[in-house]
């Protein structure tokens, strides 16, 4: 029956149809069409009322609002000048800068596709103009761009723990040496890259001298607001001085008085413009949510996750096989589905079979966080990869091959943070 139920889901969306209201449809189906779920519409709306009202859950259009402010303000362009400072004379080292700058980009937005948008539109054309090949450009910015959801803060992140209901806060503290991790491997890459084709060197010599022309005080000026933002949300939240969901008032906040009153890059249209680009990512993030906790609550009245469990532990006597299928099978689930409906989704599924072998839940929820973070460049859903075309006006297939070599990058790190849970565990209190 399980099979019927997804082939149903998954039937529904190859039509075209929204994902939040395929969930939606699917919990009809059930509803009607199972006997041994005596669920009725007033239940599920009450159920999809109730996964609204939670004080967790505000932290995702706050962070995503934050994010779309920081955006207009050019906060990215002043992070990327200030990590140019340092690396930009090295050999890769202006590419390695947009992947240092998604880096800190998503400890401000918590948004993969934010990161990339935002990072993108300012470096993809510095690089090119460096002598760098746009695909190549173009291809690494798309995949750089998933370390906005590994990276605290992330709204996947807070969708685990929500439906997880482990601590959000531990969650940030746990993605952070992961996200770094990846970072420093794609950096890695990218120097074998740069070494093997070569680099424009009177290009970026000129390029150098001209960010270093006004010397390091300017740079840190210019960078050092924006530098400062993920140290006051990530050190409030690690010192327990507010939650994540007040962490994330305080970033619109502190975005809007960077942003028009000290930088004066935004202005009071572009605050309209952002609250209303935040209402349009916010409202399907709800509509997912609801709809998804009621999908859940009924896969668990359908004992889903027990008959999965026995099944599971008949066949594997070890973790190391269970959590290789599981990351194959999270592979795909994210080239074919939303991230935030497949954590919602298959977290109550998941988390008891691999907590039955031993595996912490806060290292899991790492695990499926990175693994559906690839899903951002993986077709045919890899929303990252379509940003990144249109910045860079390039097919989609050539920035998918293109960020093939970085997606590979991903999956080493992602096998080190499988099988070494110091990696997310080590800074966890």
């Amino acid at each position: 029956m399980i099979g019927l139920i997804f082939g149903v889901f998954f039937a529904i969306l190859l039509l075209g149809v929204p994902i939040g209201i395929a969930i939606g449809f699917t919990c009809v189906i059930i509803s009607v069409f199972v006997p041994t779920v005596t669920v009725t519409l007033e239940y599920m709306f009450r159920n999809m009322v109730m996964a609204l009202d939670s004080f967790v859950l505000l932290a995702v259009p706050l962070f995503i609002l934050s994010g779309n402010l920081m955006a207009h303000g050019g906060i990215s362009d002043r992070l990327y000048s200030f990590f140019a400072y340092f690396i930009g004379n090295v050999c890769g080292g202006m590419p390695m800068t947009a992947i240092v700058t998604c880096l800190f980009y998503g400890a401000i937005s918590g948004s993969a596709p934010a990161t990339v948008a935002a990072v993108g539109a300012m470096c993809i054309p510095i690089l090119v103009n460096l002598g760098y090949d746009k695909k190549f450009v173009v291809g690494m910015v798309a995949t750089a761009g998933g370390l906005g959801v590994i990276i605290p803060p992330s709204i996947p992140f807070v969708m685990y723990g929500l439906s997880s209901t482990e601590s959000v806060g531990n969650l940030f503290i746990a993605g952070f040496v992961p996200g770094i991790l990846i970072g420093a491997i794609m950096c890695i890459y990218t120097y074998v890259y740069c070494k093997r084709h070569g680099e424009d060197r009177e290009k970026l010599e000129t390029n150098f001298r001209n960010i270093r022309q006004h010397g390091f005080w300017t740079a840190f000026k210019r960078g050092s607001l924006a530098l400062l933002c993920p140290v006051i949300i990530l050190g409030g939240i690690y010192s327990g001085v507010f939650t994540p969901t007040e962490a994330a008032d305080i970033s619109v906040i502190y975005a809007i008085i960077v942003s028009m009153f000290i930088y004066k890059t935004m202005t009071w249209k572009d605050l309209v413009t952002a609250s209303i680009a935040t209402l349009k990512s916010a409202v399907p993030c709800f509509l997912i949510t609801a709809t998804a906790t009621v999908f859940g609550r009924m896969l668990t009245l359908m004992n889903v996750p027990q008959q999965l469990a026995e099944t599971v532990m008949s066949v594997f006597h070890s973790k190391v096989p269970l959590l290789l299928i599981i990351n194959v099978f999270l592979l795909f689930v994210g080239m074919v589905m939303d991230t935030l409906a497949a954590i919602l989704i298959l977290t109550p599924i998941l988390l008891p079979l691999v907590k039955a072998f031993g595996v912490n839940a806060i290292h899991f929820g790492v695990i499926m966080v990175v693994n559906l973070a690839i899903g951002f460049v993986t077709p045919p859903v890899g929303v990252n990869l379509y940003i990144g075309a249109s910045i860079g006006q390039l097919s989609v297939i050539d920035v998918a091959k293109n960020a093939m070599p970085y997606i590979i990058c991903f999956l080493v790190a992602l096998l080190a943070i499988t099988f070494i849970p110091w990696i997310s565990n080590c800074i966890v209190s």
